[in-house]
C-alpha cells in the first residue's frame, strides 16, 4: 500500500455543519472524512485525517508527514492568510501540497484574498464545497501515479 495522504484541517472546521451553514453547508467533518476515505481507497490509497485549532499542532504534523505522507492535503482555515510558520513547515517537505478552501475565499473579505500556503501548493481548490477534499484527493492520488 502508498503512503497515506494526509489530510489536515486548521481551526474551526471541528464546527463544520453548524458554524455558518450558509457559507461552509451542512455536512461535518466526520462527512468529509468519510468521503475522502471513499475517494483514497478508490485510487488505491488510505488518509490519515485530522483537525487542530493550534497551529503548533498543524506544523507538528507537517512534519510528521515529511516521513510518512504521499502527499498533504490541507485546509488551514484561517492560518492560510497569518502564517508563515506553515509555509515554512510545508515548504520543507518534498511531497506534493494541495490547498483546499470550502467557500471560493476570493469572494469574501479583502483579507482572505492573499494566502501564504499558495506559495507551496500545486494546486489551490477554492468554492467547490466539501467536494474540493474529494477533488484534493483524487488529484494527490494522479501526482502519485495511483491508477
Amino acid at each position: 500500500m502508498a503512503r497515506p495522504i494526509f489530510i489536515l484541517n486548521g481551526p474551526n472546521l471541528n464546527l463544520l455543519g453548524k458554524r455558518e451553514p450558509e457559507i461552509y453547508g451542512s455536512q461535518t467533518l466526520d462527512d468529509v472524512e468519510q468521503m475522502c476515505a471513499e475517494a483514497a481507497q478508490q485510487a488505491g490509497f488510505e488518509i490519515d485525517f485530522r483537525q487542530s485549532n493550534a497551529e503548533h499542532e498543524l506544523i507538528d504534523w507537517i512534519h510528521e508527514a515529511r516521513e510518512k505522507a504521499s502527499a498533504i492535503i490541507i485546509n488551514p482555515a484561517a492560518y492560510t492568510h497569518t502564517s508563515i510558520a506553515i509555509l515554512d513547515a510545508l515548504s520543507a517537505c518534498t511531497c506534493p501540497v494541495i490547498e483546499v478552501h470550502i467557500s471560493n475565499v476570493h469572494q469574501r473579505e479583502s483579507f482572505r484574498h492573499h494566502s501564504y500556503v499558495s506559495q507551496r501548493a500545486e494546486a489551490v481548490i477554492a468554492g467547490c464545497g466539501v467536494a474540493g477534499y474529494v477533488y484534493a484527493v483524487q488529484h494527490a492520488a494522479r501526482l502519485n501515479g495511483s491508477r
